[in-house]
């Protein structure tokens, strides 16, 4: 028999709706929720900087970055935080909003090339620059963000987790709740940063490659889906008996989160599509247009020798025309 679960002091005892889930939660762990708020602070200082310095920095990018970061707060520094500790639905929801939107933003507000653009070269700057262009040089960065590495990751995020007993263990205190939410949040980073970043990379992969890694995780995402959708019995022993209190049906709720990795988590990746869709016609028509504009300037040597060729044919055939003997 699966022992009551034991939440802490600080969450709600009364049933969720959509004003408790919004709710700030100040017991709540602060690590994520203050990394979120130290992310906002550093990555304005950076666009400020260029700002007053004159130089050119994206308020479209600006905003991304910060979406990112409240999305961050939303999910780890309100009360859907406290219910993610015995409701598994609002748990799915949090890790897909960490691995799969979250990323998203960050990543497309161009952390990386602000970094390199508004750290100072003196003093303390120095040294956050060298260690920026170590990553970018190094092994460890080449291999951080492979496929063959962020791909794992993910599926041992789902399956490994819920499937192969992780979550039992890790789920049973706060400290163990809150590691799996930053190893959500990091290993959708990674899987995120080769596949749309800007930034300068230590390794870039093509559209075709890119396009192949987010088709792979949403089959991942759509299968583990539905297994949990299906299932008949709690898969996870922390979310077995919520609290009485909040009048929650375990398996129904359970299969809510099966639905939620199958329909939420999918909607980021038809995104990610579309926009790499949309960065390879760009990168396609922009090679074309330089390949003809250099046409233009320096001629296509292949296309005129193989033109005289025609040319010296259509000439001796006219110097030489074929007669036809009369019968």
């Amino acid at each position: 028999m699966i022992a009551q679960l034991e939440v802490p002091d600080w969450v709600p005892d009364v049933p969720p709706d959509l004003a408790g889930y919004l709710t700030i939660a100040p017991a709540a762990p602060l690590l994520l929720p203050a990394t979120a708020i130290l992310l906002s602070v550093v990555y304005l200082a950076g666009a400020v900087r260029l700002w007053s310095q004159k130089r050119r920095w994206s308020i479209g990018r600006t905003l991304l970055f910060l979406c990112g970061c409240l999305l961050i707060f939303a999910v780890t520094g309100t009360n859907v935080e406290g219910y993610g500790f015995g409701m598994f639905s609002v748990f799915m929801f949090q890790q897909l909003t960490l691995m799969m939107i979250v990323p998203v933003f960050l990543v497309l507000g161009a952390p990386g090339t602000l970094l390199l653009r508004a750290t100072p070269h003196r003093f303390g700057g120095q040294l956050v620059l060298r260690a920026a262009h170590w990553g970018l040089r190094s092994r460890l960065g080449k291999l951080l963000i492979h496929p063959g590495f962020a791909l794992p990751l993910f599926l041992i995020s789902f399956y490994g987790l819920y499937l192969g007993g992780i979550a039992d263990a890790l789920l049973a205190n706060q400290v163990g709740h809150t590691t799996l939410e930053v190893l959500f949040l990091v290993s959708g980073v990674l899987f995120t940063v080769p596949v749309l970043s800007v930034d300068p990379l230590p390794r870039r992969q093509n559209h075709a490659g890119r396009l192949l890694d987010v088709f792979g995780e949403m089959a991942l995402h759509a299968f583990f889906g539905v297994i949990v959708m299906m299932a008949a019995t709690p898969l996870v022993a922390a979310f077995a008996n919520p609290p009485a209190s909040w009048n929650v049906d375990p398996i129904a709720d359970q299969q809510l989160a099966g639905a939620l990795a199958w329909s939420y988590g999918e909607f980021p990746n038809l995104i990610i599509v579309l926009i790499l869709l949309h960065a390879w016609y760009l990168s396609d028509t922009k090679r074309s247009r330089i390949a003809d504009e250099r046409a233009d300037k320096e001629g296509t040597p292949e296309l005129d020798s193989y033109n005289a060729y025609l040319e010296s044919l259509t000439r001796a055939a006219d110097r030489n025309p074929t007669r036809k003997e009369p019968s």
